[in-house]
């Protein structure tokens, strides 16, 4: 089993780098999932095709972290039906994640392709590196979050801009949830065990899936 990373605490020294840790703790910490987003394509299960990024590589590494915050489920999905990931930084829990290192540009034309906007224009991170958050619209996925650093390099994600308690939670659907749960067992730090206990603990798919039910979905 591989380790997770430590995750530093705070800004990195430098306010624009070139390449980041995308962190997801959705479908996209499976790397086949991540590539509709990168080179473009439908994921299997999913009804949205990605125009991909301007930079069509695959990440040039991809690690297993954890995070403080708690992921929880809700809204409904138009690609996979049923409720999706979000990450509330703030809540008293942890977050098992996966960091995908990719360059800024990158970051920014998966980011769009999340907020329904079309790829192609780098994001200004200073802002988002010096306070760790900051808000970019009202939709889903157009808040940025630092969540720290590895490598002197910053953890980059999106999410909701309101708190898990403040919305209705829905459970994910089975495609989704086994994209979800594939990854964090493909980013080695977690056995199957370990995560079917988590996935099926996060708020939204508690009491709707049970560990048994996760371990079901992972089975070959």
């Amino acid at each position: 089993m591989s380790a997770t990373r430590a995750v530093e605490q705070g800004p990195p020294a430098d306010p624009a780098p070139q390449r980041v840790w995308y962190t997801s703790y959705g479908s996209n910490m499976l790397l086949d999932r991540l590539a509709c987003y990168l080179t473009g394509g439908r994921p299997a299960g999913g009804t949205r095709a990605y125009p991909g990024c301007r930079d069509r590589s695959l990440p040039a590494a991809s690690i297993p972290v954890e995070l403080p915050g708690v992921v929880y489920f809700a809204t409904r999905s138009p690609v996979w039906g049923g409720g999706r990931a979000f990450y509330d930084p703030d809540a008293e829990d942890r977050v098992l994640a996966r960091a995908h290192l990719v360059s800024a540009s990158q970051f920014a034309d998966i980011a769009a392709q999340e907020m329904y906007r079309e790829p192609g224009a780098d994001l200004d991170l200073a802002e988002v590196l010096t306070r760790g958050r900051v808000t970019l619209g009202d939709g889903r996925y157009e808040t940025l979050v630092c969540a720290g650093q590895v490598d002197g390099l910053p953890l980059l994600t999106f999410t909701a801009p309101w708190k898990v308690d403040d919305v209705l939670s829905t459970a994910p659907s089975a495609a989704y949830l086994r994209h979800l749960a594939s990854g964090l067992l493909e980013a080695g730090a977690w056995d199957t065990d370990a995560v079917a206990a988590y996935v099926s603990s996060r708020p939204g798919a508690h009491p709707h899936w049970s560990e048994q039910a996760v371990r079901e979905l992972l089975a070959p």
